[in-house]
């Protein structure tokens, strides 16, 4: 008999203790029972892989109006609390034991034993008088060398809802574990805890987020926003990050997609880097091209090939400005009645959803996240309330999308990568597409130098440049320096190593405006590929290599019908010597900040970057046009 036998059957129906009883594993037991002793439910639902559970889940988070039905009948719409909207960064912390704390100084943690006491104190009968639900998921293909299962103890239905819409059920794949593996799996535990007459988190003060990467759980507390409540999602990956830095693979916050040359019947397989606001969902939904996922990553060395698996079933997307003309693949699916859940926009008197950018005129009064909403009302502080919240989402399975690479996304070895982008946001350094000369000159000068620039309300004016090394950093679980080098080994210990390339879509001309259409990007994907494939020339500069005009005169062409001047293409290639060798010393600072015990290799090599760029700008001058350098 286990330890919680006896205490499970009582908040058990006999068919969902069965569920449990079936997997033979010591280990689950003991973490759904110390839990419902701990916390109190009243009672616990235990999911497999089944569509009655899957439909009982939608259907409870009705019931308990997490969720309200809109007119389309199988979209829901769900609201958080006006303070819980998003990614609670001060209380998301790594619990660290004592001997590791120094090692970890450069990330959000607190002690190990302390931490562990306030998270316990604050989840005590948290769940007291709540219907609880386990499930069972995986992280990648179940069944492959990219699984991790993962167990979910939660007592909201929404995030439960959520979970079965964006990941793959694996309560199967738990079923079938091999003795050995039984001890090896993530495990999360979420409360929303007390609720408030709208269903919200009452107590956002005691909102923590407290994750263990040295025993794979993670606990959440009093929140419900997807971001800090769904443990699949981010908390996942940290622990995902930290094992694989362990293991020799990478879990990585990018998306997987395929460039389609359909003249040449071609395919070519890029993931992609970009933080917040700089690309990365538009990149990964080009019109032509074909999605695996957007979002996170797991790459593994198979047979001395690069393989890459998506990570999720479905989109956690931000809503705000997906419309007809911008993202006309996701707004064509969020118009048709299939499963998808809206969160913190408007439900109008029609009882449809009305966001921010959505291109149609929204109505003037309805429900949103600050309750009952009209035009102007303001809130506490005397700030107006919008129509949705700027962070406001969407929730929806991937397979909706005519775009989606089926093959590439069901392969349980995933796909083979052959092109990796690193693309930041930047009005005045950064070429739109540059290959870099090797893969670790790739990781240290295009991935760790990763900067996401504030806009500025006055054209021209320089923005606040914030360091993002890999677009990984509110996710990296140990320290810094270690964590490039790993990128660096694995990526030089495959056969077919792929290349590195630099996005920036942000280059501002000297009247300010941006210089090339959003749509551009497939231009230098496109280039992209045929280097890939060996099939354009290209011009150095003292960090990679570059297009030619001839080349990008004719892609211009060729995918948008759009002319593309000699002018612009000199102004938007041209190597700015100084403002890089800014860019390196800034980089430099933020890994010593970060990571005071990072590898001095990695300084040597931005030194000896540094070197060569100031050689080159006494040679050929601070701004170096295309092809004016020479090695």
């Amino acid at each position: 008999m286990y330890k919680y036998e006896k205490l499970l059957q009582s908040k058990m129906s006999e068919e969902n203790f069965g569920k449990v009883a079936a997997l033979k594993n010591p280990k689950i037991f003991e973490f759904i029972g110390h839990f419902a002793e701990h916390c109190n439910p009243a009672s616990i639902y235990v999911c497999n892989d089944s569509e009655k559970d899957v439909q009982y889940v939608r259907e409870q988070a009705l019931a308990k109006g997490e969720e309200q039905q809109l007119a389309h009948s199988k979209q829901t719409i769900h609201w958080d609390g006006y303070g819980d909207q998003a990614r609670d960064k001060v209380n998301t912390k790594f619990l660290v034991y004592k001997e590791n704390l120094k090692k970890m100084a450069g990330l959000n943690s607190v002690e190990y034993e302390e931490g562990l006491a306030e998270i316990m104190q604050i989840s005590k009968n948290i769940m007291a008088g709540k219907d609880v639900v386990v499930q069972f998921f995986s992280e990648g293909p179940t069944e492959s060398p990219f699984t991790i299962p993962c167990i979910q103890f939660t007592d909201s239905w929404y995030v439960a809802h959520s979970e079965f819409i964006l990941y793959r059920s694996a309560y199967n794949h738990f079923l079938n574990m091999k003795e050995e593996e039984k001890d090896d799996f993530f495990r999360f535990i979420h409360s929303a805890g007390e609720l408030d007459e709208y269903g919200s988190t009452v107590n956002l003060d005691k909102r923590r987020i407290y994750m263990d990467t040295q025993n794979n759980i993670v606990y959440s507390m009093n929140n419900q926003y997807a971001g800090n409540s769904i443990g699949l999602k981010k908390h996942s990956m940290r622990l995902a990050i930290n094992k694989s830095g362990k293991e020799g693979w990478l879990c990585e916050h990018m998306f997987i997609m395929a460039a389609v040359d359909k003249k040449k019947n071609r395919k070519t397989y890029f993931c992609g880097a970009y933080p917040s606001a700089c690309g990365k969902t538009s990149t990964a939904m080009i019109p032509g091209e074909q999605i695996v996922g957007d979002d996170i990553a797991y790459f593994r060395n198979l047979d001395g090939e690069f393989r890459a698996v998506n990570v999720e079933a479905g989109m956690f997307g931000i809503i705000k400005d997906v419309n007809a003309k911008d993202d006309p693949v996701i707004f064509e699916n969020l118009m048709k009645n299939q499963e998808v859940i809206f969160s913190n926009v408007l439900r109008g008197p029609d009882n449809k959803p009305y966001w921010l950018g959505m291109g149609v005129e929204p109505p003037k009064e309805g429900r949103n996240h600050f309750g009952e909403w009209k035009e102007g009302i303001k809130d506490a502080k005397g700030n107006e309330v919008g129509v949705a919240h700027g962070n406001a989402r969407y929730t929806m399975r991937l397979d909706y999308l005519d775009n989606i690479d089926k093959e590439g996304f069901e392969a349980k070895d995933g796909v083979k990568v052959e092109g990796i982008l690193y693309g930041g946001r930047d009005s005045d350094i950064t070429v739109p597409v540059e290959e870099s000369p090797s893969w670790r000159d790739g990781i240290l000068l295009k991935a760790a130098t990763l900067e996401s620039e504030t806009t500025s309300a006055t054209l021209g004016a320089e923005g606040v440049r914030k360091s993002d090394p890999m677009a990984n950093m509110d996710f990296v679980s140990y320290p810094l320096g270690e964590y490039t080098m790993n990128n660096i080994k694995f990526g030089e210990g495959v056969k077919d190593t792929p290349k590195i390339f630099s996005n920036n879509y942000f280059m501002r001309g000297p009247d300010g405006n941006f210089m090339t259409s959003k749509l551009a990007k497939k231009v230098w994907l496109h280039w992209a590929d045929g280097r890939i494939h060996g099939e354009y020339s290209a011009y150095d500069t003292p960090t990679g290599k570059i297009p030619k005009y001839d080349d990008l005169k004719v892609l211009f062409k060729e995918h948008l019908n759009e002319d593309f001047s000699k002018e612009d293409y000199n102004y938007l290639f041209t190597f700015r010597c100084t403002k890089w060798i800014e860019k390196l010393e800034r980089t430099k600072v933020y890994y010593k900040k970060m990571d005071p015990n990072a590898p001095q290799e990695i300084f040597d090599y931005w030194d000896a970057a540094i070197a060569k760029i100031s050689k080159a700008k006494d040679q050929f001058g601070d701004l170096i046009l295309p092809g004016a350098f020479k090695k």
